[in-house]
């Protein structure tokens, strides 16, 4: 609430004069074609790659793979997550575009998501 007093132009009550048109100039220019602008955001995954991506049909890069031990327990909410049980060891690795609070593991043949959160990376 903001307290103190108002001020403004107590002497006019009567509405601000209408407004004038603008001048028909844009009628007489030439027609330019419009393209359409998506805004992007450096460095922010873009959510329909991201959705449409299967952990399940990537290959793990050619070098940029870790070992990782799992903190904690975790129940996979669906098939592109992997469960994970405290004091294993996974590989894990990144993908372009993938979210930084992400990465895909590995166990044996199997391979999902996991939270980088019930993560220790190692070497």
């Amino acid at each position: 609430r903001f307290s103190g007093t108002f001020v403004g132009n107590a002497e006019s009550a009567s509405p601000p004069p209408a407004a004038t048109s603008p001048p028909a100039v844009a009628a007489t220019l030439p027609a330019v074609p419009t393209i359409p602008v998506v805004p992007t955001i450096v460095g922010v995954p873009n959510t329909v790659a991201e959705s449409v991506l299967n952990p399940n049909e990537v290959k793990p890069p050619a070098s940029g793979t870790r070992k990782a031990r799992v903190l904690y327990d975790y129940e996979a909410a669906d098939s592109t997550e992997l469960a994970l049980l405290a004091d294993e060891m996974i590989t894990v690795y990144s993908l372009p575009g993938m979210d930084p609070d992400w990465l895909i593991g590995e166990r044996g043949n199997q391979k999902g998501k996991v939270p980088v959160t019930y993560l220790e990376l190692l070497s």
